[in-house]
């Protein structure tokens, strides 16, 4: 019962593929061993890259397709080709920035939701930490912060990894707070959005990684307004 309900709680992020890959995906989810699994990771990253909605939650497909596979057969087939294709995406990443942001947005928004939910022996994998940090130090750059859409990114993640990124690796937080502050303090042409927002996540990460109660309602009535 608790695993026709997870197939279905999946069901609901692949109504945006057609019909083929969604029979793919649903066949991969139960049945791993009986599908192409290279084309597999290919069909999620693709759609990752145009579908924003999708590309934030895509990890979770991703982990059930690869503890299927790793209870069907011990395999990580799926695994490697979705960590190779991604290597692939990550070193094309400032050419994808140039031609679309939204692409680019969406490739930080996979990666990182990659990171949350694949983990080797329940810690986060550490091959991913390197690229992880890269994306968000991109997004930190001061021609970044003028764009509201990248700073929302950038956010979004801190929100989602801030915690587990740092216990990986403290130092380099700490030198991305650096730029993040300098962003605030001394850049001048940021939205106000953006100005609230990076505000927010310098709070949050001075908060222990979250809100106080009168710092929740002053941020997100302002959002919402």
């Amino acid at each position: 019962m608790e695993k026709m309900e997870n197939l279905s709680k999946e069901d609901y992020k692949i109504q945006s593929f057609d019909l083929e890959n969604q029979k793919l995906l649903k066949t991969a989810l139960k049945d791993p061993g009986s599908v192409d699994l290279e084309k597999v990771s290919s069909v999620i990253v693709d759609q990752s890259l145009k579908d924003q909605i999708f590309s934030r939650e895509a990890g979770r497909i991703c982990y059930t397709i690869v503890q299927a596979e790793a209870k069907q057969s011990n395999g990580s087939v799926f695994r490697r080709n979705l960590l190779n294709r991604l290597q692939q995406e990550f070193k094309a990443r400032e050419e994808t920035r140039k031609r679309s942001t939204q692409e680019w947005v969406c490739l930080v928004s996979f990666i990182c939701n990659i990171f949350d939910y694949l983990k080797v022996n329940n810690m986060p994998m550490v091959a991913l930490v390197p690229p992880v940090y890269d994306c968000l130090f991109r997004l930190a750059q001061s021609d970044a912060l003028k764009n509201e859409e990248e700073v929302d990114c950038l956010v979004l993640q801190l929100h989602r990894i801030g915690d587990q990124l740092e216990k990986m690796n403290a130092p380099l937080m700490d030198e991305l707070f650096n730029l993040l502050r300098d962003g605030f303090l001394l850049q001048e042409d940021l939205s106000s959005m953006g100005r609230l927002l990076l505000l927010e996540i310098l709070e949050f990460r001075a908060g222990g990684w979250t809100l106080s109660d009168t710092a929740q309602k002053y941020y997100y009535s302002e959002v919402t307004d």
